[in-house]
């Protein structure tokens, strides 16, 4: 059975479990879009970790785990827009309107065993739930329009355009050939 639980201290353990030792992928530790591009480079690993974990401490919304019984299976990173930085740098994306109590969902990440079964658009729907429930009125996404059919998840850790369309989310611009913005309003 299926449940989601929202990032804090006490399920920080199942997210190191989930990512492993990498961090999930190259030592991010969903640090990505929360730094400068020249602070994210020179903190990979075990600092972005720490920082990671520091901004959970804070008791900050940060996005969203996935489990199978009491096994991590899933993270959907979700925070308030205005909390990440990079998108404000961002050629893509720095000219978007925003609205105060818009939420951003950056980074899906799914175990191995997990992935092609539906899973994202499950754990984008509870995230987008509780970002509602705690005062989002947007919340807004940049996944990839895939162009093969095989892309490696490495590539696809913003999630797909499918997996965001069928949680409710539509579109809004597309800002690239491959990338769109997609928002979800209640």
């Amino acid at each position: 059975m299926l449940r989601y639980k929202p990032l804090n201290k006490e399920t920080w353990s199942d997210l190191q479990t989930l990512f492993g030792k990498k961090g999930a992928c190259g030592g991010c530790w969903c640090m990505y879009w929360r730094l400068s591009h020249k602070e994210y480079e020179s903190r990979k690993g075990q600092i972005n970790r720490e920082a990671f974990n520091n901004l959970i401490n804070q008791d900050r919304p940060l996005g969203m785990l996935a489990f199978e019984d009491d096994l991590p299976i899933g993270w959907c990173s979700l925070s308030p827009k205005r909390t990440l930085i990079r998108l404000k740098s961002s050629r893509l994306f720095k000219n978007l309107n925003e609205v105060r109590s818009t939420w951003s969902i950056t980074c899906l990440f799914i175990h191995k065993d997990y992935r092609n079964k539906g899973l994202s658009t499950k754990i984008i729907s509870a995230a987008a739930e509780y970002a509602l429930e705690n005062g989002a009125s947007i919340i807004e996404a940049y996944p990839i329009i895939p162009k093969k059919s095989n892309m490696p998840s490495a590539f696809a850790w913003v999630g797909f355009v499918n997996s965001f369309k069928r949680a409710g989310f539509k579109k809004i611009i597309q800002v690239s050939e491959s990338r769109l913005v997609m928002r979800l309003t209640r």
